[in-house]
């Protein structure tokens, strides 16, 4: 007996799977394998036992995540709730753990869906008056919306149902970069503002943007020379796309955009949805996170705070699905995204050289990591996450 061959639980299960195809009696089982009648009885009575001290168990597929990555999984998703698997998995992925939306949907399909919101599209204006973004600070979208206060938009009935002034809500000027998809600037008004009002937030915007001016492009065939030279020099956007509000479709509008070096303001069509997406995707955001606050700030200053804030997290910490999971920072300033930094490989016996969930990274140190969440707050806002991970001590 001391010389009889000792088989892991894996092996004893394939023994009895062969047995069975074969259809082997114990004791032609037990002599092909070396072992005795009454060890092959033992192991069929045990086929029921489960966990790592089973007798016999089924060999584990090397593309299985251990049970902590669904732990991971779904602990971001309590305490991230407005997140769903595309974004799990972004994040995820820029913290260095690769995982398929698949997958993460899978983990998540036994908590409650969030709805997604749509994703961005591509301006659907007219043929002949397309333009395309091929560097940060190309195009520029601008546009105008209302945030309700906790005192507002609350009363059907007059005279409340039509005040959109404050303290009933704010105004709210946002402009994003096409290229990049990164606001550059938000503002709030106490009233609908004027065309001086957008002017002098632009000029703001502009001024910013030169202390925070991109990298310049590289040299390429896809990189004209006029474009390289405006993204080193010109933080000035060459195209703004906005809506037909009395405050763009006007001639003291279009007689700064010609100072300024701006060409004539492209329009989104009148009724269509969609000519402005980009601008209106961010604005959807803004307003889903603005409702997460428990009563939005009437004061002025407070709720500037808060869309500043929101701005900022938006650029810096949070993963942008038409960009590939990367952030606007990091496409306009042209920094390389963290999404493509080696990653962390909790599959122990994962090939190291096999592909893994896009984007494709480097496996960080030796397979079979374990790993654990961590979510901070961007000033200490619940609505704002900034996830992590780190190894397990």
């Amino acid at each position: 007996p001391h010389r009889r061959p000792q088989y892991p639980p894996t092996e004893r299960m394939a023994i009895l799977e062969l047995r069975a195809a074969r259809g082997w009696s114990l004791e032609q089982t037990a002599k092909t394998f070396l072992v005795t009648a009454a060890t092959i009885a033992s192991w069929m009575k045990r086929l029921d036992e489960e966990g790592s001290d089973a007798l016999v168990q089924l060999r584990q597929p090397v593309n299985k995540f251990p049970e902590f990555v669904r732990y991971i999984v779904q602990r971001l998703k309590r305490l991230c709730p407005a997140m769903g698997k595309v974004k799990v998995a972004e994040t995820l992925a820029r913290a260095g753990l690769h995982l398929g939306i698949t997958t993460a949907g899978q983990m998540l399909k036994e908590k409650r869906r969030w709805p997604q919101p749509p994703a961005d599209k591509i301006d659907e204006m007219a043929p002949d008056r397309v333009v395309a973004a091929k560097y940060p600070n190309h195009v520029w979208h601008v546009d105008l919306t209302t945030a309700p206060t906790s005192l507002g938009f609350w009363c059907p009935w007059l005279p409340f149902a039509l005040p959109q002034f404050w303290p009933f809500c704010h105004w709210v000027a946002v402009v994003v970069d096409h290229f990049s998809r990164r606001a550059m600037g938000v503002a709030a008004f106490k009233s609908q503002p004027s065309s001086e009002a957008v002017r002098a937030f632009l000029r703001r915007a502009i001024a910013k943007a030169k202390h925070n001016s991109p990298r310049p492009l590289g040299e390429g065939p896809g990189v004209r020379a006029h474009e390289r030279e405006r993204s080193r020099t010109k933080t000035c956007p060459k195209y703004i796309i906005c809506d037909r509000g009395k405050q763009f479709d006007c001639e003291d509008f279009r007689d700064w955009c010609r100072r300024k070096g701006i060409k004539r303001p492209r329009y989104g069509a009148v009724g269509k949805h969609g000519s402005i997406a980009v601008v209106e995707r961010f604005i959807l955001t803004l307003k889903t996170l603005l409702s997460c606050l428990v009563l939005v700030p009437c004061r002025h200053e407070k709720f500037q705070q808060e869309i500043t804030a929101i701005a900022y997290w938006y650029n810096s910490c949070r993963p942008h699905t038409w960009l590939g999971g990367k952030m606007p920072d990091e496409v306009y300033h042209g920094r390389y995204p963290a999404n493509r930094k080696p990653r962390y490989e909790p599959r122990s016996h994962w090939p190291r050289g096999s592909p893994c969930a896009k984007p494709h990274a480097l496996v960080r140190g030796k397979p079979g990591a374990r790993l654990t969440l961590e979510v901070s707050f961007h000033a200490g806002r619940k609505h704002l996450p900034i996830v992590r991970l780190k190894r397990a001590a």
